[in-house]
């Protein structure tokens, strides 16, 4: 069994991006300066504060900075963020691919069909049914191979086929609605995190912590939430754009179905009339 093109494009563009940021993350750590061993007096502690913040004000403002102030928890965490945003990307563009009204139902396919069975030939409008593949052969398909049981077998097969394939392509999409909703609680896991870092530190000092000590834990509160809304949002947007395409499609198809396989129904109304003229018994002039 081959792995989908779209699949492995898919997994390499996630390793390329693991490899970026592990390695920028690992240069961030061997860079960061280490902490005094000795607590210097307050006077000295506030200047150095001061300082610090100072130079941090004056060298912040990138995107690298914001992300590896969150410290390694809260990079991990935007990391899967990035992982789950790629992904729904990924599929929206799959999505827009595939869900379209020319693949899901050919151009000529409808047509070809409804002009076989109007001359009666069943199998002619089966091979092409074969030679498309698509929802609406399938369902045109599975009605055809019911021909024999009458049209009541074959509307029974084409809701059956029809269902089918709207329940297909209502999973596909889903994925979309699982990555809207996952990511919040990602999000939410690292606002729980950094807020207990910061409340660590508090307790750590005995409540002495001062602003500085406590930015890492708010910072990673704060930006994981930011970011598991960025991916929610548009995920959960593209999945209500979705699924009211697929409501659309089906309703399309199904309609497209019906009058494709008129004829075919006249023809079968036809063929029980006649049987049904056979078995009538035929009586005799008179009696």
């Amino acid at each position: 069994m081959t792995v989908p093109r779209c699949d492995r494009r898919l997994f390499h563009v996630m390793v390329a991006l693991w490899l970026v940021l592990s390695g920028a993350a690992s240069g961030y750590a061997q860079t960061r300066p280490a902490e005094p061993a000795a607590r210097p007096s307050v006077d000295q502690d506030t200047s150095a504060a001061n300082a610090t913040g100072e130079a941090n004000v004056s060298s912040s403002g990138g995107l690298l900075d914001v992300l590896f102030s969150v410290g390694l928890t809260g990079l991990l965490i935007l990391l899967a963020l990035l992982l789950l945003s790629i992904t729904a990307v990924a599929l929206a563009i799959e999505h827009l691919m595939t869900i379209r009204q020319k693949v899901l139902m050919p151009p000529g396919l409808a047509d070809q069909v409804h002009t076989e069975l109007t001359t009666g030939k069943l199998a002619a409008a089966d091979q092409a049914c074969s030679a498309q593949p698509s929802f609406l052969a399938f369902v045109l398909h599975a009605g055809l191979a019911e021909a024999d049981g009458g049209w009541t077998a074959v509307e029974k097969a084409m809701e059956d086929a029809a269902a089918q394939q709207a329940a297909r392509l209502f999973r596909k999409i889903e994925y979309l609605s699982v990555i809207g909703n996952i990511a919040p609680m990602i999000g939410l896991l690292g606002t729980v995190t950094g807020m207990i870092f910061a409340f660590q530190q508090v307790a750590d000092t005995q409540g002495a912590a001062r602003a500085g000590q406590l930015a890492e834990g708010i910072y990673t509160a704060l930006i994981t939430t930011v970011g598991g809304l960025l991916v929610a949002i548009p995920s959960l947007a593209a999945f209500a754009v979705f699924r009211n395409r697929v409501d659309q499609l089906v309703a399309e198809v199904a309609y497209a179905a019906h009058h494709v396989t008129v004829p075919l129904k006249r023809a079968l109304a036809r063929r029980a009339a006649a049987a049904a003229a056979a078995l009538r018994p035929v009586t005799r002039g008179g009696q």
